[in-house]
């Protein structure tokens, strides 16, 4: 089976369910956004969360989507920085039961954490991050050994404010021979990265994640012109339109994936999950529309749970539901 690496900021993920904005307009943090703070302001605000309850998850978007795809069977590996401390110690433990080969980095602050306030019926996520040890990764941490015997090079789009890193990255990435997807992440991100990430897709990446507002920071269009517009800089383009699902281009051929069915409580980590699925999916030659498909089950199963980790049961039904989509367009003498 074909193989992946991931690399991204080493997050323990500190979740709330909130009911209502106040707390975003309190620390002044527009919803649906990712925004950095210092360790203080991380301080203050991790002692609110914990006044109305939080769920502690190792994550970080790459991490995230590299476990999934380690859980599928992919042979995975991933590449972050963490304090020597507890919460680094959780991050990497975890992410080893899940059998992800890690490379983990020690940088010389406390591990970074990412606090999410999960708000309104859409169970919209806006993020608070202190990042700690996460933003001493640097080109210097990298070597091309790191990249060698993997097939496929996965970047989550928060790590390209750290430009450096991720120019050096993709080079001994397309040395070794990998095909290389991201996850945009966030459009503040986008929107202040904007000439860089576009030089980035032009050169270098064949896969490209985003969501509407991401898609619409990249290109300056909607939705269904946005995805066209994307798959003219790269080999496939992936639309995430949320509760409507998302759309896909490869070329000329294009393709609306429907939603699968859930029952929505928490959309952390649907964009992570879904990526995960399309790329193991691609990595076994599924037709296009198959591939979302299957990112479209695993994301479904993700918003049913608070947090981003999928519970046993869930994943069972995942997995059952993509064999037998997969088994559906595997024509017969390959399965003989």
């Amino acid at each position: 089976m074909k193989s992946i690496l991931g690399i991204g900021n080493a997050l323990t993920d500190i979740l709330a369910v909130l009911p209502d904005d106040t707390l975003l307009k309190e620390y002044h943090l527009p919803k649906g956004s990712m925004q950095h703070v210092d360790m203080e302001t991380g301080d203050r605000i991790w002692s609110a969360l914990k006044e109305v309850g939080v769920k502690y998850v190792p994550g970080g978007s790459a991490a995230n989507t590299i476990t999934c795809t380690s859980i599928f069977g992919m042979p995975s590996g991933y590449i972050g920085k963490i304090g020597n401390d507890e919460l680094g110690n959780l991050f990497k433990s975890t992410m080893e039961q899940y059998g992800v080969n890690t490379r983990m980095l020690y940088g010389t602050k406390s591990s970074g954490r990412c606090m999410v306030f999960i708000t309104g019926a859409n169970a919209e996520r806006t993020f608070a991050d202190y990042m700690g040890s996460a933003l001493e990764m640097g080109p210097h941490d990298l070597k091309p050994e790191y990249f060698q015997g993997y097939d496929y090079f996965h970047i989550e789009g928060y790590l390209v404010q750290n430009q450096d890193l991720i120019s050096t990255a993709v080079q001994m990435a397309k040395e070794a021979g990998c095909k290389i997807s991201i996850d945009m992440a966030s459009y503040n991100v986008v929107e202040s990265n904007d000439a860089f990430l576009h030089n980035l897709v032009d050169r270098y990446v064949d896969i490209v994640f985003a969501n509407e507002t991401e898609a619409r920071a990249f290109t300056k269009k909607e939705p269904e012109e946005a995805l066209s517009e994307l798959a003219r800089h790269c080999e496939i383009a992936v639309v995430k339109i949320g509760k409507d699902g998302s759309m896909v281009q490869r070329g000329e051929e294009k393709h609306i994936i429907k939603p699968w069915p859930a029952a929505t409580i928490d959309a952390t980590g649907a964009g992570d999950t879904y990526a995960a699925g399309f790329l193991y999916a691609h990595s076994l030659g599924m037709p296009l529309k198959v591939c979302g498909e299957v990112g479209s089950i695993i994301a479904a199963k993700v918003v049913e749970v608070i947090g981003t980790k999928i519970d046993v049961p869930r994943w069972r039904d995942a997995k059952l539901e993509i064999r037998q989509l997969i088994a559906a367009n595997t024509p017969e003498s390959d399965v003989r």
